[in-house]
């Protein structure tokens, strides 16, 4: 059981660890934060999210996903062009800009993808997404108990 934890533990914390390394290598040349390329990412696979959408779909807060929404607009990468609906049910989509770069970011996480799931079969790889989901779930419930 110690060695399960241990296991566990360390492979969880060194993937993450990784990860947000390979982010903030790779997505140096855009100058953006990691919220943004979120956003950007989603923005260009789906073509149009609310903010709402987007806190559920990045797994971020209001409150950051708003400040990167401001930053988005702001500097080009998106726009919202429906001001009838409360702003955070707006839809929102990407500018020419938005489109370039979340293109961009798109092929160079489908190819940090391929890598990191190298030798792994398209049956192992649903296997280990279902595990994953289940084994998020279940701490998630764990963690509801102590709010």
């Amino acid at each position: 059981m110690q060695e399960r934890f241990k296991t566990f533990t360390v492979l969880i914390t060194k993937i993450n660890r990784m990860i947000r390394r390979i982010k903030t290598e790779e997505m140096a040349e855009f100058n953006l934060k990691s919220p943004h390329v979120s956003c950007l990412y989603y923005l260009y696979r789906e073509n149009h999210l609310t903010a709402k959408e987007l806190c559920d779909i990045c797994d971020e807060d209001k409150a950051s996903i708003s400040r990167s929404i401001e930053f988005l607009e702001t500097n080009g990468y998106i726009y919202c062009d429906e001001t009838s609906k409360k702003r955070y049910k707006s839809p929102l989509a990407l500018t020419e800009k938005g489109m370039d770069t979340g293109k961009r970011i798109a092929e160079k996480i489908d190819g940090i993808l391929d890598k990191a799931g190298e030798g792994l079969s398209e049956e192992n790889r649903a296997i280990l997404y279902k595990s994953l989901k289940l084994i998020s779930g279940n701490l998630q419930n764990l963690c509801d108990k102590y709010e």
